[in-house]
Order: C-alpha cells, then sequence, then structure tokens
C-alpha cells in the first residue's frame, strides 16, 4: 500500500522559505515520478513541480520558476520541495503525488497516488 506523508509546512512572512518533504513508502513499483501540486481556497488544484524518480528530469510551473526547486533522495524515498522568495498567493495546501510513470505530467488527474496535504500560509 503507498503512503506518501507531507511535512514542513507553516507560517511564513512573505519574502521568506519553507522545505517540504513528502516521504513515500510502499513503491512496489521502479518507475514512477513524484510531483507537488498546491490547492488555495476556492481554487483548483494547481501543479507546482515534479521529478522523475529515475532520471531526475524535472517539470516546473512558470509561476514558481526560480523560487522552487524539487529535489530527490533515493535511499530516503523522499522529494523535497524548496520554496524561496514565498508570496501571499503562495498560500495553499500543498499535496504531494505519485504517477506510475518514468515522465512526469502537470496534469494532476495523471497521478495515481496522494498524500493527505500541508498547510502553508504566507503572511504580507
Amino acid at each position: 500500500q503507498v503512503q506518501l506523508v507531507e511535512s514542513g509546512g507553516g507560517l511564513v512572512q512573505a519574502g521568506g522559505s519553507l522545505r517540504l518533504s513528502c516521504a513515500a513508502s510502499g513503491l512496489a513499483f521502479s518507475d514512477y515520478s513524484m510531483g507537488w501540486f498546491r490547492q488555495a481556497p476556492g481554487k483548483e488544484r494547481e501543479f507546482v513541480q515534479a521529478i522523475s524518480w529515475r532520471y531526475g528530469s524535472i517539470i516546473y510551473a512558470d509561476s514558481v520558476k526560480g523560487r522552487f526547486t524539487i529535489s530527490r533522495d533515493n535511499a530516503r524515498n523522499t522529494v523535497y520541495l524548496q520554496m524561496n522568495s514565498l508570496k501571499p498567493e503562495d498560500t495553499a495546501v500543498y499535496y504531494c503525488a505519485v504517477r506510475r510513470s518514468t515522465w512526469p505530467s502537470k496534469n494532476s488527474s495523471e497521478y495515481d497516488y496522494w498524500g493527505q496535504g500541508t498547510q502553508v500560509t504566507v503572511s504580507s
């Protein structure tokens, strides 16, 4: 059974930084991608960044380009999202997800497993 556990969310002032973590367990398949999505109140879930676990190739949303960085730790089966220069509009619940494919996608419907989410609040 696949389990994804996010951590690292919290309250931060605009311009600050946070690092989110997502620890995965039960991944009984070799090729997959992991991604981060976010959902603000009253809005649809939005793609942030994703990474191919095998090749490390990354795709990202333009809204976070240059500010957010996704990375992975193969030994720990953990994916990270380093968020710098945070803005109030980054406030959302951030979700980690796994897609059973070598290649990541920006489409949330193509992900198979989801974490419970972690709240990020950026104050102005």
